[in-house]
């Protein structure tokens, strides 16, 4: 899914702009739509998870999305069919002639679709922020600009798309093996979160779930080991971070931390290990220590484990989907999904 196969940029989020730097056994817990694994009517074939977010995403109408400079024909052939599909309503932003031309090499037909014609990647990126500030559209896509060209736009506070929140990649993973949606953060935006933002990666982690039906994700903050060491820091922040959530300063999930990746996701380990635990071996949300911990677990997931996923930018006041080109076609749809579910999601809430 979007930047699994290879994140070039990321962005580090300043108060002052931007920094850019290449780069199956379960446990009684609260029913959610997301969690059912049943296989029933899909003729014995259990149904992917990525599928079970598209479906929930049907129940609601399509949101208004302006597509960042859409200039070849993969990013625009998946905007359109996201579109055909209900999930999105197009507003194509960039270069007007490009855009045909790539309309022209995926055979599309942009009758009916509404073109906001820029004349370079910059300019599509503002203009797309400048829409989704004024309500226009109700979400972001990314086409065929960097990452860090459309990040760069939106943590501008002149975009006025920034809250009270650090931005947050989330993917929505279906392993095979696994018997839940599993959700893992942050492994595209922030390169190396200190305490602050990682409450911030916690908090926004859980919204995405709620949005997609968990009503109280466990949450598992990992680390090496699952006791605190004074000279392991990821063991510290995540013990802080599970303290916060016992003191109400996150809310909406249940935080456990230090686990190892074993026994969050093995029910065998934790028991083997003894960790009393409501997380442990039945996470639904995996929080990693810092950028390469994630982006190797998301690659290895994939690549090992045959795992397919669907992603989301959380903290902005509109969810961002940073497809990519390698992206699959289920990947990119249940990038749409997870949007539109995120953005009826954030309109029930006060505003932040």
């Amino acid at each position: 899914m979007l930047a699994l196969r290879s994140v070039k940029f990321v962005v580090r989020q300043r108060d002052n702009g931007v920094r850019v730097h290449p780069t199956a056994v379960t446990r009684p817990g609260k029913h959610s739509e997301m969690n059912d694994t049943s296989q029933a009517g899909n003729g014995g074939v259990q149904r992917s998870q990525l599928d079970r977010l598209l479906a929930l995403a049907a129940a609601h109408e399509p949101i208004r999305t302006a597509i960042v400079h859409p200039c070849d024909a993969v990013s625009l052939g998946g905007a359109l069919e996201a579109w055909r599909m209900k999930l999105i309503v197009p507003v194509l932003v960039g270069p007007a002639a490009k855009i045909a031309a790539a309309a022209q090499e995926a055979g599309e037909d942009l009758a009916g679709i509404r073109i906001v014609a820029v004349e370079h990647s910059h300019a599509a990126a503002e203009t797309a922020c400048r829409l989704a500030q004024s309500g226009e559209v109700d979400a972001i896509m990314k086409g065929s600009l960097h990452t860090d060209e459309l990040l760069a736009a939106v943590v501008e506070r002149s975009a006025g798309l920034r809250t009270d929140r650090r931005m947050s990649h989330v993917f929505v993973l279906d392993v095979p093996t696994y018997p839940r949606p599993l959700l893992l953060s942050d492994a595209v935006v922030n390169i190396a979160p200190d305490l602050a933002t990682k409450k911030d990666i916690v908090q926004n982690a859980i919204d995405c779930a709620h949005a997609l039906g968990v009503s109280e994700p466990r949450v598992a903050i990992l680390a090496a080991v699952e006791t605190v060491h004074p000279n392991m820091p990821a063991t510290t922040d995540a013990a802080a971070l599970a303290k916060m959530a016992d003191r109400g300063q996150i809310v909406g999930g249940l935080v456990d931390g230090p686990l190892a990746f074993d026994n969050a996701i093995s029910p065998q380990a934790a028991d083997t290990k003894n960790i009393v635990s409501p997380v442990a071996g039945i996470a639904d949300v995996l929080i990693v220590p810092n950028i390469e911990a994630g982006n190797m677990l998301a690659k290895q997931l994939a690549y090992l484990a045959n795992a397919q996923s669907a992603g989301i930018v959380m903290g902005a006041r509109v969810p961002i989907m940073l497809t990519s080109r390698a992206d699959g076609r289920l990947s990119r749809l249940a990038s749409c999904a997870a949007a539109v579910l995120v953005a009826r999601h954030e309109r029930s809430k006060p505003p932040r």
